[in-house]
């Protein structure tokens, strides 16, 4: 499953960022979140600051309709420090070490019930979890990083429906 590609071909996509921002590492969903509001300005593109309870946003994201789901988190899959890693929700990882309440696997199997969409889980590798704690320089530098990287992706989401759009209109000009 290759990111970019997945962007590139979307239509609508809401990004899910969660986490909570005074449990260290735990904040990487939510910085990734806050930078991408400040970085895409695609009104195809929702993105959510979910904090710890992501299922209190089923209702945004299926009036949103969008064709993919990812969810950004810190997970605890074994990796380094930092590591981030791009997986299916429903899998292993949806399972994984998580301080929120309810595993993604059952968020993604609700939300396949009421919309038509792909679902990924890009997740990072925590080491500080701790009440009050800052996040680590590096989950801070790694989530930085994604969001630029998923921004530039995220400009380019409903362009082929815009696109195609225009080539209907242009076709309708000329048989007329």
């Amino acid at each position: 499953m290759e990111l970019h590609e997945l962007l590139k071909n979307a239509n609508r996509v809401v990004i899910c960022g969660i986490g909570n921002d005074v449990r260290g590492d735990d904040a990487f969903g939510v910085i990734v979140a806050e930078r991408l509001t400040e970085l895409v300005k695609n009104p195809n593109v929702l993105i959510l600051n979910c904090g710890e309870i992501p299922e209190s946003y089923t209702g945004k994201i299926t009036k949103f309709e969008p064709d993919v789901v990812i969810f950004v988190d810190a997970v605890d899959f074994g990796g380094e420090h930092g590591e981030v890693v791009l997986a299916d929700p429903e899998g292993t990882l949806g399972d994984a070490v998580s301080t929120h309440s309810l595993p993604l696997r059952f968020l993604v199997q609700y939300l396949k019930t009421k919309i038509n969409a792909k679902f990924v889980l890009i997740g990072c590798q925590p080491a500080v979890l701790g009440l009050f704690q800052e996040p680590s320089e590096i989950v801070v530098e790694r989530a930085k990083t994604l969001a630029e990287s998923l921004a530039e992706g995220l400009d380019s989401v409903g362009q082929s429906q815009v696109e195609n759009r225009e080539f209907e209109n242009h076709k309708k000009l000329v048989e007329n």
